[in-house]
């Protein structure tokens, strides 16, 4: 039998992260992380398939987050009301360790293949998204356009969270931003705003009288 090495994931995640941070990403050698962690290569590889993956490896985790709560929403929830729902699921998780999501953002905003990667990650998440909102019966397009508003909405809460340490928690700026969406969405409210109006005039000025 292998002999028991205890957290050994984790331990291989934290000396991954400091590495990546240290001397960079493409810099890391997966054979460096298991030194530093003071586990050998072999362990390295039960653990993931490749040193990318130690950043990316919570990717299924946050996946079967968002559809339970998607599933769980009230029966009465509209598509963006269970898709916020999904939200406040992912962030509450997220923001349980501020340093690691930082530090993991730093490495990632640094090296274009992984921010490549990251896209693919959201992306994913928004099909699974779409996904668990058609189970709910909720029909496309309306279920593609609440996942992918709803990703839109987390990325710009989460960017403005990573800025610094001394921001609100995720789950606070994600509401701020549901409501800065639904604000933005809703548009001018008064038939005489400046916006309408010019709006309006604009639209005058290019039609021709009959």
């Amino acid at each position: 039998m292998g002999r028991w090495e205890p957290n050994a994931r984790g331990r291989l995640a934290q000396a991954a992260m400091t590495l990546y941070a240290e001397q960079g990403f493409d810099q890391t050698t997966t054979a460096q992380i298991a030194t530093l962690a003071g586990l050998t290569e072999r362990t390295f590889f039960r653990h993931y398939a490749d040193k990318r993956e130690v950043l990316f490896y919570g990717t299924d985790s946050l996946l079967d987050l968002v559809v339970q709560a998607i599933a769980d929403a009230p029966p009465a929830a509209t598509a963006m009301e269970a898709a916020s729902a999904a939200l406040h699921a992912a962030g509450t998780a997220i923001q349980e360790t501020p340093d690691v999501a930082r530090m993991r953002n730093a490495v990632v905003s640094a090296n274009a293949d992984l921010q490549e990667r990251e896209l693919v990650k959201f992306a994913e998440i928004a099909a699974a998204m779409a996904g668990a909102l058609y189970d709910r019966g909720i029909p496309d397009p309306a279920a593609r356009l609440a996942a992918e508003i709803a990703v839109a909405v987390f990325n710009v809460a989460r960017s403005r969270w990573l800025s610094g340490p001394d921001q609100p928690d995720l789950t606070a700026i994600l509401r701020e931003s549901l409501e800065e969406m639904r604000r933005v969405v809703a548009g001018p409210q008064l038939a005489g705003s400046p916006a309408l109006s010019r709006s309006s005039g604009a639209v005058s000025s290019r039609t021709p009288s009959t």
